[in-house]
């Protein structure tokens, strides 16, 4: 399981002209299901995104989880994060989990998320054509990967 978390100041999600989630200061994530990720997959990277320390402290130092800085979080799904890129121009997605497995994990990867930071969590809809807005702030983006 593998996940791009950015710190953003804010982020929004629209389909079809609507917006689905909107946050102001946090964290939006971009989570990619790989096939034969678990429910351990997802309770190590939720706690990992919730307890990373990558917001201000009063001093200026990264040293805050979104928790501490009082942050929201939307999750994205995004099977392209588990592209091959190694053969040739067109990139493969064989690694990508089917969405009857994504689907689930990544809906228990939210309910996780929301549980580890006592908040709401925003979402995109699985396998939607979704457009997706931020401001990243720093820029800090981090990729975390369950399986590295």
């Amino acid at each position: 399981m593998r996940a791009v978390i950015q710190r953003v100041l804010e982020a929004s999600v629209e389909i079809e002209g609507r917006t689905v989630s909107r946050i102001g200061t946090g964290l939006l994530v971009l989570l990619g299901v790989e096939d034969g990720d678990t429910p351990d997959d997802v309770a190590w990277l939720s706690g990992k995104v919730a307890k990373m320390r990558i917001f201000s402290d009063p001093e200026g130092k990264m040293n805050q989880s979104v928790t501490e800085a009082g942050g929201e979080i939307i999750v994205v799904s995004q099977f392209t994060l588990h592209a091959s890129t190694k053969k040739g121009n067109r990139p493969s997605f064989l690694k990508s989990a089917v969405p009857a497995i994504s689907e689930p994990l990544y809906e228990q990867f939210c309910a996780a998320l929301k549980r580890e930071t006592a908040k709401p969590v925003g979402r995109g809809i699985f396998g939607a054509d979704m457009k997706v807005a931020l401001v990243n702030d720093g820029p800090v983006t981090i990729l975390i990967d369950s399986r590295a």
